[in-house]
């Protein structure tokens, strides 16, 4: 990566190490904006990628987000990981019992992947990424993070992709109300600020805790080295909360 670059619960529990198995859940489902429904639909198998993928270390290492173009609303999950010699070799899937067709708007959004095993962060990662006419692969560079050490803390984590100005966002919360990214804004020289949508008032929202993914854009950055994301809105889950972007 070139200089620019360098800027309880029992049921968590379930859910996390599920991910790491590598199970189609759809934990990195990115929430569309209006703007984005109102593209038209397709059938609800229409829904493969275009394009080459990205990826962002997540989650101190133990996570990385997949990014894909293509419908909004029905966002690929991890069927099947496997890592060997460097490695990750991931095939997408949309899950099968979906209801509702696909929209015909093309977007980024994230898969997120649980590492099957503990890697070095700092080696990088090759990743390939097949399925949902996918045959793609993409190199992650290494960051400057530990071996992770122990299951996660729950806490937020952002990491850069190399494509110019994107990242993603990982939280943790229930899975039914997933945040939604209003605005994302340069507010400094290394400081990027996101602001959530705030949900509505008779919103109810499921009571497991797990990942969330979100894809954001800034521009107007001159270097993206050390840059912190601040995360505000969505109701009472974030309050100016501060964490690095990592990449």
């Amino acid at each position: 990566m070139s200089s620019t670059r360098r800027v309880t619960l029992a049921a968590a529990t379930l859910l996390f190490a599920a991910l790491l198995g590598g199970c189609a859940t759809n934990p990195g489902a990115v929430t569309p904006s209006p703007a984005d429904q109102s593209a038209g639909e397709s059938p609800a198998n229409g829904s493969g990628s275009d394009g080459d993928i990205e990826a962002a270390w997540l989650d101190g290492g133990r996570m990385v987000g997949i990014v894909t173009q293509g419908s909004s609303t029905c966002v690929p999950v991890a069927d099947d990981v496997e890592l060997a010699d460097g490695v990750l070799t991931v095939t997408l899937v949309v899950p099968g019992d979906r209801a509702q067709p696909c929209t015909r708007d093309l977007v980024p959004r994230v898969t997120l992947v649980g590492l099957p095993e503990p890697v070095d962060p700092s080696a990088g990662l090759r990743i390939v990424a097949k399925g949902e006419g996918l045959d793609e692969d993409t190199d992650l560079d290494g960051v400057d993070l530990p071996m992770p050490d122990g299951p996660t803390d729950y806490q937020p984590t952002a990491g850069w992709t190399d494509e110019d100005g994107q990242f993603v966002i990982l939280t943790w919360g229930s899975s039914s109300c997933p945040p939604v990214i209003e605005d994302v804004q340069a507010t400094g020289e290394a400081e990027v600020t996101v602001t959530f949508q705030e949900p509505p008032a008779d919103q109810v929202c499921t009571m497991d805790i797990g990942p969330r993914g979100n894809v954001a854009q800034v521009e107007g950055l001159d270097d993206d080295s050390d840059v912190e994301l601040v995360l505000i809105g969505g109701g009472p889950e974030f309050d100016g909360i501060r964490i690095p972007i990592v990449g």
